[in-house]
């Protein structure tokens, strides 16, 4: 790309297609980032991740610097001035240079006659800068959430949710899956040492490893070669906890991108696994992945509501259901989820996930083991979509991850730990059908 591009002008439109068209980051920065250098790459994700962070404390300043909002055509610059004020706040870029390439991103919004107000707002913010930080109290600046779901977790949470929100409000760790085929996690750990990389080995996964600062993949020994995964250690608990065992019949349900899958083939390479995803895109992810790690999996594009129509009437050993869901235990990885999130979501998602499970549990082998797993940390998505279930299968019963009173395991998000994650374990009975499924 020629210098012709403003990367504040481009995180202004990244912006505005997540919040006024529903897009996710996921979907709207590759093709912005494509032609850049590795460098304003960087910067314009650090922009968009980081202005999604702290949108309604961002919201709040402009509120009290403008008499009215901009709005139609000019909606835009709005959010580039969110990007202005982003990094006068939160970044170290000389103030004088943030301010320039902020007003220069209104010509290249093409709104050259806003270059000063553009211009007029940035610099009362500096001036006025603590007095406005005192005046804005409102919950949704204090938690940087959405209302809807600061209840929520507030009703789920009473004691952690202020720490839960905050934890979101981080930067994530980066956490490596180490292949146990190349080498053990210790020698991993000494080759990244020889690579002047500092990380720590988890105290109770076996192959996790945490970086003390993110890197690029590049930098990591054999990624290339599929001797390390990027995975975070709460999503490592998945294949870890349906145990998969060599000779067995293996699906992975909703399984792109393929991080689970190919987890699963590490710890268990003589399995015979089939990975289902619904989305023909991400399908191909999975292939991506397996091939980097030199691994085979049937791989299928599929609706796990209709196993019918792609299940060729096979049943499984295992089954590991990563279930569609709020994603809200990985709101530090995609601030955008609480803004493209609304509380009606929830009752749907909900409604999806029974749908899945009731339709997948005849798919699996008397005696065998279905692990419900999802990232969010909602008990209408986790626990109590598991004690319906339960309650409604008189051959399912819960094997290792809670009891009936607190069915699962909930992890919630922490800094230097994993996101938030749910898993409950549940083995079939070697009975026949369960009458009560009829209810």
């Amino acid at each position: 790309m020629n210098k012709h591009y403003n990367l504040r002008a481009l995180a202004a439109k990244a912006v505005a297609q997540v919040l006024d068209q529903g897009l996710s980051l996921s979907q709207v920065l590759p093709s912005l980032q494509t032609p850049l250098a590795d460098k304003d790459r960087a910067l314009l994700q650090e922009l968009c991740f980081g202005i999604l962070r702290t949108l309604p404390q961002l919201e709040g300043y402009i509120r009290q610097l403008m008499a009215k909002p901009l709005t139609g055509k000019q909606r835009t610059v709005h959010y580039l001035l969110m990007v202005g004020i982003y990094q006068l706040l939160f970044t170290r870029i000389p103030p004088h240079a943030a301010l320039a390439e902020t007003v220069d991103g209104a010509v290249a919004l093409k709104h050259p006659q806003l270059k000063g107000l553009v211009n007029g707002v940035l610099r009362q913010f500096q001036r006025r800068q603590e007095e406005l930080m005192a005046a804005d109290d409102r919950q949704e600046s204090r938690f940087l959430h959405p209302s809807w779901l600061a209840r929520r977790l507030q009703a789920a949470y009473p004691e952690e949710a202020s720490a839960i929100m905050d934890a979101n409000n981080q930067r994530p760790p980066m956490w490596l899956r180490v292949n146990r085929l190349f080498n053990s996690r210790d020698e991993y750990l000494q080759l990244l040492a020889g690579e002047d990389i500092i990380a720590y080995p988890h105290p109770a996964l076996p192959e996790a490893v945490r970086l003390e600062t993110p890197c690029n993949v590049g930098r990591l020994p054999g990624f290339d070669r599929g001797w390390v995964t990027v995975q975070d250690v709460a999503a490592q608990g998945c294949a870890l906890w349906l145990d998969p065992q060599a000779g067995e019949d293996i699906l992975d349900l909703c399984a792109a991108p393929g991080g689970k899958t190919t987890h699963i083939l590490e710890l268990a390479p003589l399995a015979r696994v089939t990975a289902v995803d619904v989305d023909t895109q991400r399908a191909g992810r999975i292939k991506e992945n397996l091939q980097r790690l030199g691994q085979h999996a049937n791989v299928i594009v599929g609706d796990g509501r209709l196993p019918a129509q792609w299940s060729e009437g096979q049943t499984w050993d295992r089954i590991l259901l990563d279930a569609p869901c709020s994603a809200t235990g990985v709101i530090r990885r995609h601030p955008d989820i609480k803004w493209l999130r609304r509380d009606s979501d929830i009752a749907e998602l909900a409604a999806l996930q029974r749908q899945i499970l009731t339709a997948i549990w005849p798919r699996l082998k008397p005696g065998g083991t279905l692990l419900y797993a999802t990232c969010s940390v909602l008990p209408e998505e986790n626990r109590e979509q598991i004690r319906r279930f339960l309650q409604e299968n008189a051959d399912a019963e819960l094997a290792g991850t809670g009891d009936a009173e607190q069915p699962g395991l909930q992890c919630l998000p922490a800094p230097n730990e994993g996101d938030g994650f749910f898993y409950a374990k549940i083995t079939k009975g070697q009975t026949a059908d369960n009458p009560a499924r009829t209810k």
